[in-house]
């Protein structure tokens, strides 16, 4: 089954409605609604708060603010990971960020909250906040490691040297503005007390992290909070941790004794669930006249917040992806009184690699090199920083193939000479490449005594399709129909795992559920060969054939069903598990990666400078495929993200009050159905037995690495306009388009 375009077995609930997401829960009857009242201010104290007139309006049973909110645990920075720490809201008078929330109304309905909000007086002694990059971009420091524990800054080599003795050099600045995850399902919770516990449906996606947020910051243990997230509408790096709606919600359920519900509205989102980072990048690239890099250098700045560090990996993977003697790469913080930053759609690498492949297309223009031969001629044999060998490297299949596909042989070989009617034509093209990431996870598997399959993790399905996965590789590993498996997902009494996020949720999870097959076959063949009432009794193991519900050997069979009802009437169970990647030995013996191309052709009006895309193709080296079906749009919707940072996305903030000026979709542009014509998607054929006993890797952020810049160059090839500040739009392209003919 594993491989197979498997219709998703979830596809029917979503399309009926009966998939039930967080806020949509009944379980706990009618729920009081709370909105959150945010701060007005950029920087600066609260002197006076006055919830008089909101505590007398209709229907407002609490409002919750720091002289009323209960103690609650600190943020605790010996937990290795943030999104398994305290979380606490409404701690004190303090303003860190505009929009942070000052007080929380509950009322019986959603309207009657909203309402009294409005009423609750604030007023504020206002700080001088740093709230413009631009101000601040010199006054940096240093962190200790980047995101996933990188290392900071690498070096090998000389830079200086290689760059100054280099025949052709690129040397530019990169500019990326804030931008945010934008999930269709907005950050949300429902909370219910249930005597000394507390059930917490919301959207994460990772159910063990919310659980231990949730816990140390109410001071509660852990195993009294119950998490309950089966269905999760999108996340995108935005629902990896809990933010404040959560931790309201828990707080007023658990002081009313009420069930508690929280949304954020679509502008909240904007100012309190953190985003990607601004960041301003020099990317220097040093090469011989026949291409061959002989210095790289990417070093990269970006905002953080001051209460909570987060450094986005956006060197990293210049690290791996091209061979070069003398390397450099460097990452510093400037400190600004914003939201934190966090994960967004495949963090650092998408970033990072607008900037190094904006470059290496440059330095192909500066050579007059095809920019699809500049990539292959500085491919590694080895990787290049850490010194050990690639357990599975496709770059170059890549390149080629998608060339080939594309037509890249069409590609205008001068900027701005190809004319359509009103629309010059260019072609850009980019190569990716990601970080493969494992983390610890368990998945337990039982067999019932009618021969069904129950499949039970924390997992969570933020619509990529893992409910359907976890049905094909247990229906493979047991020999079953896929009818016959049942996933349970979402819940945090079950086994934990990682969850959803850095492309590992996939893997991690199929692989303890292939475990857990593996275990529980050899439990089914020990019970069959051991009992002398089955036919199979006695014979040899080694030509053993799980097939359609069956054990057979030779020419004896006997169902699942039957062996299991037979040995274990109570049912037959196995724990699956993966480890944390740095305990496992090929993660430190060999560079692990997804591989892929992208080739973008636009048209760019001579006259107005509109942009549009004509088509796009990606070509992926992922491993081993789980489901062709699901895979495809992975990669796709990364691919169209790629073209939104590349476009489309910039969120603004006013640098007198640190808050975002364009807080709604429609101000925040992201690519729709009207803007994407034609983009396709394919996968080379792979396993990778370094990765992982199943030999695929993660596919849900590959697509959007790299596809940003492969837009960005195909407009330098239309028009000979080269822009570095992103996005790309109409007012910097327009000035210097080529003169019209008249």
């Amino acid at each position: 089954m594993i491989g197979h375009a498997v219709d998703r077995v979830d596809g029917p609930l979503k399309a009926t409605g009966r998939a039930v997401y967080a806020y949509e829960h009944w379980e706990a009857g009618r729920p009081l609604y709370g909105f959150i009242v945010g701060a007005t201010i950029g920087k600066g104290r609260i002197t006076r708060i006055d919830t008089q007139d909101a505590e007398g309006a209709p229907g407002v049973h609490l409002v919750m603010t720091h002289l009323n909110a209960p103690e609650q645990g600190p943020r605790d920075e010996s937990v290795p990971f943030e999104y398994w720490r305290a979380q606490p809201e409404l701690t004190g008078p303090d303003v860190h960020h505009y929009g942070e929330p000052v007080a929380l109304v509950v009322a019986g309905t959603l309207e009657q909250a909203r309402a009294a909000a409005d009423l609750v007086e604030v007023e504020y002694s206002t700080g001088r906040g740093r709230f413009d990059f631009g101000e601040y971009e010199d006054d940096v420091y240093i962190p200790k490691v980047v995101n996933a524990g990188l290392p900071t800054d690498t070096e090998v080599g000389d830079f200086d040297a290689g760059f100054d003795n280099a025949e052709v050099k690129v040397d530019q600045h990169y500019t990326t503005p804030y931008e945010f995850s934008l999930p269709i399902e907005p950050n949300a919770c429902l909370a219910e007390p249930r005597g000394e516990d507390l059930v917490v449906y919301v959207s994460s996606q990772i159910v063990n992290a919310a659980q231990a947020s949730v816990a140390a910051t109410l001071r509660m243990d852990p195993e009294r909070v119950h998490v309950v997230a089966p269905f999760v509408g999108g996340g995108f790096g935005s629902k990896l941790g809990i933010h404040s709606e959560t931790i309201l919600a828990a707080l007023a359920a658990r002081t009313l004794n009420r069930p508690v519900k929280v949304a954020m509205t679509r502008q909240q989102v904007f100012q309190l669930v953190g985003m990607r980072p601004i960041s301003s990048q020099r990317v220097r690239l040093g090469a011989e006249r026949d291409g061959r890099l002989t210095a790289i250098a990417h070093d990269v700045t970006m905002h953080t917040n001051p209460d909570i560090e987060y450094a986005e990996q956006t060197a990293a993977t210049t690290r791996s992806l091209y061979a070069a003697p003398h390397r450099l790469t460097s990452h510093r913080l400037a400190a600004l009184d914003l939201p934190r930053g966090t994960d967004v759609r495949a963090p650092g690498e998408a970033p990072g690699m607008l900037a190094v492949e904006s470059a290496m297309d440059e330095l192909a223009d500066a050579l007059g090199m095809d920019p699809v031969e500049l990539r292959i001629r500085n491919e590694p044999t080895v990787d290049p920083e850490r010194d050990v060998p690639y357990s599975d490297r496709h770059l170059v299949d890549c390149l080629r193939e998608g060339a080939r596909r594309f037509g890249w042989e069409n590609r205008p070989a001068t900027p701005a000479s190809v004319r359509e009617g009103r629309w010059l034509i260019g072609y850009g093209m980019s190569a990716a490449i990601r970080g493969h990431f494992q983390g610890p996870t368990a998945v337990r598997v039982r067999l019932e005594a009618d021969g069904t399959a129950v499949v039970r993790t924390d997992m969570t399905d933020i619509g990529t399709g893992t409910y359907t996965i976890l049905t094909q590789v247990a229906a493979e590993g047991l020999g079953l129909p896929l009818d016959r498996v049942r996933i349970e997902l979402g819940l945090s009494d079950l086994p934990a795992s990682w969850g959803s996020g850095g492309s590992w949720g996939a893997t991690n999870s199929c692989t303890a559920t292939h475990r857990a097959c593996m275990a529980l076959r050899e439990q089914l063949l020990e019970a069959a060969l051991g009992d002398a009432r089955s036919p199979l009794h006695g014979l040899g193991p080694a030509e053993a054939v799980f097939s359609d519900g069956n054990l057979g050997i030779g020419g004896a069979t006997e169902t699942l069903g039957e062996i299991v009802a037979r040995s274990h009437p109570e049912g037959l169970e196995a724990e699956g598990r993966v480890r944390y990647m740095g305990d496992e030995p090929n993660y430190s013996d060999y560079s692990i990666n997804t591989y892929g191309a992208h080739f973008a052709e636009v048209g760019v009006d001579a006259d107005t400078a509109e942009i549009r895309l004509r088509r796009m193709l990606g070509v992926f080296s992922v491993g081993r495929v789980f489901n062709p079906k699901t895979t495809r749009s992975q990669l796709i919707g990364g691919m169209v993200w790629g073209v939104g940072a590349a476009l489309e996305e910039e969120a603004v903030v006013d640098p007198r009050s640190g808050a975002f000026v364009n807080r709604d979709l429609a101000g925040y542009l992201v690519p729709v159905h009207a803007d994407i014509t034609d983009v396709d998607a394919v996968v080379l054929d792979g396993y990778d037995d370094k990765a992982n006993v199943l030999g695929a890797k993660g596919v849900g952020e590959v697509g959007i690495c790299g596809a940003g810049a492969s837009v960005v160059n195909a407009v330098f090839n239309a028009t000979g306009v080269r822009v570095r500040d992103f996005p790309v739009t109409i007012e910097k392209v327009l000035p210097g388009l080529p003169p019209v003919d008249a």
